[in-house]
């Protein structure tokens, strides 16, 4: 029940739904406690309505940022309670009496400081907010960025500036307890004190030195900022937050290219969501901005989605254009007619090719390149995975990762089998004999438009900690403590170090501050890198080999729960093309219930995998080839479909990626220089043109009316 009500009410546990509900009842607690009148009931009623939305502010609820669309925002919530506290004052007979007069005339000015202070800070956060924001690009040469005023000052500022009424509430109860005046002036003077100095302390920042250049002045030291640096190859991304992971993943690919990477990003958001990159970053929001950018040198731009904002950066011809997608998999996204604008698709093997000829969208063969995954790096070949510890002793408990994808926008069946399958999947997985051990990860877009996929999610969940829950209660599962505790304390160790060293980089006051001070620290960023490999080793030591899991969040990463798990099922998604990498068992739902073959005709990536029903029936094969790899008949077929989805082991894809973007910023180069030919060759042909009209060359005279060619009328 409780779960059902966090669900309904979108809060984000228990606590919060307990400190929503005492929050809406805390009100008529205020109005009965005004109307008995009870000064110390009032008083109660009022400190758990100050505490619960304070707590509900201060973990971003969404109940309360949906009050406000009701009419019951946080301004309203404070004028009910101070109005409130009026009622109770006229009724404990105060209503004659200089404080009651004191109380109205100070809840007004209070709300009239709360005009100049909105302005104030709306004016602060509108001055401040540059054209760009950028990362490892330096601007601080070039113009002035002043400090961003401190954080104190702005975060939160509405919900700080309304709880100076405090002093004035806690004075004025005092008053009625009292039967004095004094508490109460005393209280009213803080509060109206203390909101005056608010709006004083704010006004130096909104003009001077205390504000950063005007957008030409940011501008133009951009374009000088590119046409010192002249990059060449460009990754392009527009996107929702919660897609920032399609950029995130060519990070690491382009820091290593061979030609000077740069990155442009459309929304804000998406920058604030950035895993750290030694790559320059801009951030361009306004499309003519953009196209006014200072971007001659750039050969190459690569896309990692299709979006309408591609356009502002499609239409520039003196660079070449690449789909690049976010992943390799054979859903209807992974061959979008959009396509068809860019001058070459890569994808990651011979399948991604055959993809597009089979959907005939448009795509020419001429124009698609097979480049590998640079992305698949990290992920261990079945052989070069390290042996779990224990693998050869008695009792070993293979891992089997669920994965499944998030149930897409079109409410097709068959994009994941979270709904159908997931539970039948998970209980007998946690039940099966011998016994393995379950990673749950799902997608982090799951449920966001399926209730039912949401719904069959969280009682996945429940599965999982149920059964993880009963494993460690079970004596047969023992831990060696000494190194789980060992584990734990390094991996305290780590996080406070990787804390410290990402503290540093998220003090800045705000984005104007972070453009300035945003240059990427080199070592500091080769230290974090090694670290999140001692974290990830470190996490999976923390806890039992046979402990089920649920892997939220984003670390630990999808691969690194390749590495570790023997077997995985999924859905049909990038997952299941990245997955092959290694070389593993794996199982592919078919939701939809097409049939094993005819699954398998449509879906390329699933032909050496388990071909599983919504009742899970089939999950014994993929176990048996788990814990007999000797009897495990899809592994040929697994080693020849990984060159067949994601290219030879050799070359190495980072070696034909870099080969991709050297042929395509030739060919741009070539363009260019045609294009310069026939633009000087048609300037000479004018110059010609226009000497041969000049007056140093007779022109023929036009015959006369009534005239002929050598002959008259006469």
């Amino acid at each position: 029940m409780i779960s059902t009500a966090i669900r309904v009410a979108r809060v984000g546990s228990a606590a919060e739904l307990a400190a929503a509900a005492l929050m809406m009842l805390g009100f008529p607690a205020l109005m009965l406690a005004a109307l008995i009148p009870s000064v110390y009931a009032f008083a109660a009623a009022a400190a758990v309505t100050y505490l619960a939305d304070h707590y509900l502010h201060r973990k971003g609820s969404y109940l309360v940022n949906r009050l406000s669309k009701v009419r019951a925002g946080l301004s309203i919530r404070f004028l009910i309670r101070q109005l409130l506290l009026v009622l109770l004052l006229a009724r404990m007979s105060l209503s004659d009496g200089l404080i009651f007069y004191g109380a109205i005339a100070c809840f007004i000015a209070f709300y009239g400081l709360q005009a100049p202070h909105g302005a104030l800070v709306t004016l602060i956060r509108n001055r401040r907010r540059m054209p760009v924001a950028t990362r490892n690009v330096d601007l601080a040469s070039r113009v002035r960025i002043p400090d961003a005023p401190p954080r104190g000052l702005l975060n939160r500022s509405a919900e700080k500036m309304l709880h100076l009424d405090l002093a004035a509430v806690t004075g004025l109860l005092v008053s009625a307890v009292l039967d004095s005046a004094v508490p109460g002036f005393i209280g009213i003077g803080v509060t109206l004190v203390l909101g005056c100095l608010y709006v004083l302390t704010l006004m130096p920042y909104v003009r001077g030195t205390k504000i950063p250049p005007n957008a030409e002045k940011v501008l133009a030291a951009v374009d000088d900022w590119l046409r010192e640096y002249k990059p060449e190859t460009v990754l392009y991304f527009s996107g929702s937050k919660d897609s920032a992971y399609q950029v995130n993943m060519w990070l690491e690919a382009m820091e290593q290219l061979d030609s000077k990477p740069l990155v442009i990003l459309r929304e804000r958001v998406i920058l604030t969501s950035l895993a750290p990159t030694t790559v320059p970053v801009i951030c361009v929001p306004g499309g003519v901005h953009l196209m006014n950018m200072e971007l001659s040198t750039v050969r190459v731009a690569l896309y990692a989605a299709n979006v309408g904002k591609n356009i502002h950066m499609l239409r520039v011809p003196t660079m070449k254009h690449v789909f690049i997608g976010h992943g390799d998999s054979d859903k209807l996204a992974s061959v979008n007619p959009f396509s068809k604008v860019y001058d070459e698709v890569w994808t990651a093997g011979r399948a991604g090719r055959d993809r597009y000829a089979i959907a005939d969208v448009g795509v020419r063969d001429d124009d698609i390149v097979e480049v590998g995954r640079p992305q698949l790096a990290p992920i261990q070949n079945r052989q070069d995975a390290p042996p779990a510890s224990g693998a050869a002793a008695d009792g070993y408990c293979p891992t089997v990762l669920y994965a499944p994808t998030w149930e897409g926008w079109d409410g097709n069946p068959g994009n994941t089998s979270l709904v159908l399958a997931g539970e039948n999947i998970v209980k007998k997985l946690v039940k099966a004999d011998p016994p393995v051990r379950v990673l749950y990860k799902p997608h982090p877009f799951t449920g966001t438009v399926s209730k039912q996929a949401g719904a069959a999610h969280q009682r996945i969940i429940a599965l999982v900690e149920k059964a993880a829950a009963e494993r460690a209660a079970d004596s047969r599962y023992a831990v060696d403590a000494v190194a789980q505790a060992g584990a734990k304390s390094e991996l305290a160790r780590i996080e406070a170090r990787l804390a410290e060293l990402s503290g540093a980089a998220s003090d800045k006051g705000d984005e104007a501050e972070a453009t300035r001070d945003g240059v990427v620290d080199v070592e500091k960023h080769a230290e974090v890198a090694r670290l999140r490999g001692e974290w990830n080793d470190a996490y999976w030591r923390s806890f039992g080999s046979f402990e089920h899991r649920v892997i939220a969040g984003a670390e630990p990463r999808l691969y690194d729960c390749f590495n570790v798990c023997d077997a995985m099922v999924s859905d049909i998604s990038s997952v299941v093309s990245d997955f092959i990498a290694s070389g593993k068992p794996y199982a592919v739902t078919d939701s939809a219930e097409l049939g094993a073959e005819e699954f398998k005709r449509q879906n390329t990536a699933v032909r050496a995998a388990v071909i599983l029903s919504n009742s899970a029936a089939e999950l014994g094969e993929l176990l048996g080839a788990v814990r007999a790899p000797a009897a495990d008949t899809l592994a040929e077929d697994r080693k020849e479909l990984k060159e067949y989805l994601l290219g030879p082991d050799e070359p190495t894809s980072i070696e034909q990626f870099n080969r991709a973007v050297a042929d395509l910023a030739l060919k741009a180069q070539t363009r260019n220089l045609g294009q310069e030919s026939r633009a000087a060759a048609g300037a000479v042909g004018a110059d010609e043109l226009s000497d041969q009209l000049s007056p140093a060359q007779p022109a023929q005279p036009v015959p006369a009316a009534g005239e002929t060619d050598g002959a008259n009328t006469r």
